[in-house]
């Protein structure tokens, strides 16, 4: 098989390791294959791929969608590294309120499987740090929510305490004003 799948400590969230094959020439691995990942049970539909590239030190995030808009991902960092963090928003989960950080990186080629009803976020850990991921809902901003990256009550360990936030990300309610306002999962 081309892809180990490991379960987290937090329910529905995966670790995806890809068979990479390396020679003197560089090398070669696949990131996606519906049928592998549908046999290791994750079954979503994704419409679309996206890319972005972060300098050192900027903060993600935490980013969800709403509603009939929640979107599964598939994330990993083709160049640089990142710290991932994805928090289950889902009020019925035996994990909710719960997080799961880990280090994606071009070296260690790990890839994250979210869910629906997941806020995620990342830090870019290197000086560029360029990410891509797939969804597989049409992001819809008038569904758009947020929580802010250092809420007590989540208590990330991010490495860093003065990340380059957007002016959007450095105004997210805290998580439990998000959770009486409008999570709906």
């Amino acid at each position: 098989m081309p892809f180990e799948f490991s379960d987290t400590e937090v329910h529905g969230l995966k670790v995806i390791e890809p068979e990479v094959f390396e020679d003197e020439r560089g090398l070669f691995m696949e990131t996606y294959k519906r049928e592998a990942f549908e046999e290791a049970g994750i079954d979503v539909g994704f419409i679309q791929d996206n890319y972005s590239k972060s300098k050192a030190n900027v903060l993600r995030g935490l980013h969800y969608q709403k509603g009939d808009a929640t979107q599964a991902k598939v994330v990993r960092c083709s160049e640089g590294a990142i710290f991932d963090i994805a928090v289950d928003l889902r009020k019925e989960s035996p994990t909710f309120g719960e997080s799961l950080s880990t280090i994606l990186s071009e070296h260690n080629k790990k890839i994250l499987y979210v869910p629906r009803g997941f806020a995620h976020g990342f830090l870019a850990l290197s000086d560029t740090a360029k990410v891509r991921y797939k969804v597989d809902n049409d992001y819809e901003p008038d569904k758009e929510g947020g929580i802010i990256w250092n809420d007590s009550t989540l208590a990330i360990d991010w490495p860093v305490e003065e990340p380059i936030l957007s002016e959007k990300d450095k105004n997210w309610p805290t998580f439990e004003a998000a959770v009486e306002r409008d999570l709906v999962f």
